[in-house]
């Protein structure tokens, strides 16, 4: 099977960075896209940053010039850098990883999407 494991969540002041890294384990052969979607109560989870294996990116208007979305392809790996922080980037983040294409042999592998557990952000003075 394959796990999502994000840290780096935390507290941080407004106009503060928080990092954040997720490394999806398993036996896996390739993972199509990864990236950051984040959830308030009482709110649909929404993007934040995606990326595609060919290091293609799409950001969340809110996100644009204050988030940077990576990733290590051969660790399976994807970071978010969050600067500028403000009390409205509140939220729970999880990380997503789709088309991971997993299995004992490639000939015999599945495909499938998977969802990280989410860490906490709160930005507050």
């Amino acid at each position: 099977q394959v796990q999502l494991v994000e840290s780096g969540g935390g507290l941080v002041q407004p106009g503060g960075s928080l990092g954040l890294s997720c490394a999806a384990s398993g036996s896996i052969f390739s993972i199509n896209t990864m990236g950051w979607y984040r959830q308030t109560p009482g709110k649909q989870r929404e993007l934040v940053a995606t990326m595609t294996s060919g290091d293609r990116t799409n950001y969340a208007d809110s996100a644009k010039g204050r988030f940077t979305i990576s990733r290590d392809n051969l660790q399976n790996t994807v970071y978010l850098q969050m600067n500028s922080l403000n009390p409205e980037d509140t939220a729970v983040y999880y990380c997503r990883a789709e088309g991971v294409r997993y299995g004992s042999s490639y000939e015999e592998s599945f495909l499938r999407d998977y969802w990280g557990q989410g860490t906490q952000v709160t930005v507050s003075s």
